[in-house]
C-alpha cells in the first residue's frame, strides 16, 4: 500500500467518470494526495484518476479502458520526469478481474510502475 509519494512520483488510482472519490484507492487519492472531487479523469494534484466506472458507477467498457490507457500513456510519455505508481485500477470496487485489467496495461513508458505481480 502507498502511504507516500516523492516529489516526482503521481499515485494513479481506479476512478469514476463522475469524479467522487468515496472509497478505496480513490479516497486514499483524494485524501493523501490532492485528487479533485469532480475530476474522474487525467491528472489531479498529485495524483492521476483512471476512470474505471461510468459517472452511474457502472463499469467502463474494454475499449474505455483502452481509450483511457492511451490518454495515460500519453500523459506519462509527456511527463518523463515522473513516475506514475499504477495502482490495480479496476479490481476492487469496479469489480474487474485482474485477468481483463492487466492486459490493458501491457507496454507501459518505462516511467509506469506497474503492481507487483503485472
Amino acid at each position: 500500500m502507498i502511504s507516500h509519494l516523492k516529489s516526482n512520483e503521481v499515485f494513479v488510482f481506479g476512478s469514476n467518470l463522475g469524479g467522487r472519490h468515496a472509497g478505496g484507492a480513490a479516497r486514499l487519492a483524494a485524501e493523501r494526495f490532492g485528487a479533485e472531487e469532480g475530476v474522474g479523469e487525467g491528472l489531479t494534484g498529485q495524483s492521476y484518476a483512471f476512470p474505471t466506472l461510468t459517472a452511474n458507477f457502472e463499469m467502463v467498457a474494454v475499449e474505455a479502458l483502452e481509450a483511457s490507457r492511451d490518454r495515460f500513456f500519453a500523459t506519462a510519455r509527456a511527463h518523463p520526469e515522473k513516475t506514475f505508481l499504477l495502482t490495480k485500477v479496476g479490481c476492487g470496487i469496479a469489480g474487474f478481474r485482474e485477468e481483463q485489467i492487466r492486459p490493458v496495461f501491457q507496454n507501459a513508458p518505462e516511467n509506469v510502475v506497474l503492481p507487483e505481480g503485472w
